[in-house]
């Protein structure tokens, strides 16, 4: 595949650069065979609006047994983390399990959200630094998947935790997700942890109900990424011509979602054609389900133990504590 430059489309200001790099992701995986595009671009400012209302539907377990687990241990996991933690938090949302946290932790330094969008960072933050005067804020605007360090308080840590909460490293395939992990053990040290949540595999209906609500609201949070395009890239996508698919593959644990061309069609994005047949698939995310036997090999393949793992009474989410061996 030939290397895809913006700027020869629409010259090199047309697009700010976050944009550019949008448009540059999307056209690639528009030229891929199966189609695929990144699950991380669901979220502008009405798919994040999406998401929260999609995390109060009655389907969506995750959320609410996550924030459940939250109340019920976050002094437990508070104690097992130790004073004067710098917490770095992988994407920033809407903040709830980490003013849980923060308000739990002993004498906390710092808060170190990385969040690829400008204004949920700007948020989050806004909403957590009145709350905790004390906390060091140290947003960092950046794609989590490719940041590599992070930045230093004033005041010295004890120990660094990387928290990635909401079940997103499920997000990912399985090297991803892999890749990942040694990222956050790199920026946790030798002497820091990884505190994740993962949804736990349970009855294959109770996970697809998770994911096609009653309400339409995750369908229409899946077709949003098109809309995204047709205001950001200069897209033609006729919406009502795609569909949400959203099925549990018992066989690789995860749920994987699809958008499906419901006719033979072309499509223009930043000025480039794409044609899809009837029925044609578009991977745009898995949401990988885990045993506790998967997190174990999770973490042993990153050369991580598993520390602590909290859940509910039914186990069907699980928040995990991960160190480095001894």
């Amino acid at each position: 595949m030939s290397t895809i430059f913006v700027s020869e489309i629409f010259g090199p200001h047309a697009l700010p650069q976050a944009s550019q790099e949008f448009a540059r992701d999307v056209l690639a995986g528009l030229r891929l065979q199966p189609k695929r595009l990144s699950s991380k671009y669901f979220y502008d400012a009405r798919g994040s609006e999406l998401f929260e209302a999609i995390c109060e539907q009655p389907e969506y377990y995750l959320t609410r047994t996550e924030l459940a687990i939250m109340h019920e241990r976050v002094h437990e996991i508070a104690d097992t983390l130790g004073p004067r933690v710098r917490l770095v938090e992988y994407g920033s949302g809407a903040g709830s399990k980490t003013r849980l946290l923060l308000s739990a932790l002993i004498d906390p330094v710092a808060y170190v959200p990385v969040e690829i969008s400008r204004s949920a960072l700007d948020d989050s933050v806004g909403r957590l630094a009145g709350q905790f005067p004390s906390v060091e804020m140290l947003p960092l605007c950046a794609d989590f998947t490719r940041t590599t360090t992070a930045p230093r308080p004033a005041r010295a840590e004890r120990r660094t935790v990387v928290y990635f909460p909401g079940s997103t490293l499920g997000n990912f395939d399985a090297q991803e997700s892999l890749s990942l992990l040694r990222q956050m053990r790199r920026i946790a040290g030798a002497d820091g942890a990884v505190l994740i949540g993962l949804d736990l595999k349970k009855d294959a209906a109770e996970i697809e109900a998770a994911y096609n609500d009653r309400a339409g609201l995750t369908r229409e949070f899946t077709l949003n990424l098109l809309a995204r395009i047709n205001r950001e890239l200069h897209g033609d996508f006729d919406i009502a011509r795609f569909e949400h698919r959203a099925r549990y593959n018992a066989l690789a644990g995860r749920i994987e979602t699809y958008i499906v061309s419901l006719a033979a069609q072309r499509v223009s994005v930043c000025g480039r054609q794409f044609s899809f047949d009837p029925a044609e698939s578009m991977l745009v995310e898995y949401s990988t389900k885990y045993s506790r036997e998967d997190i174990q090999q999770l973490a042993r393949r990153v050369e991580l133990q598993v520390d602590r793992i909290w859940t509910d009474a039914d186990e069907r989410f699980a928040v995990v504590l991960l160190t480095v061996p001894a």
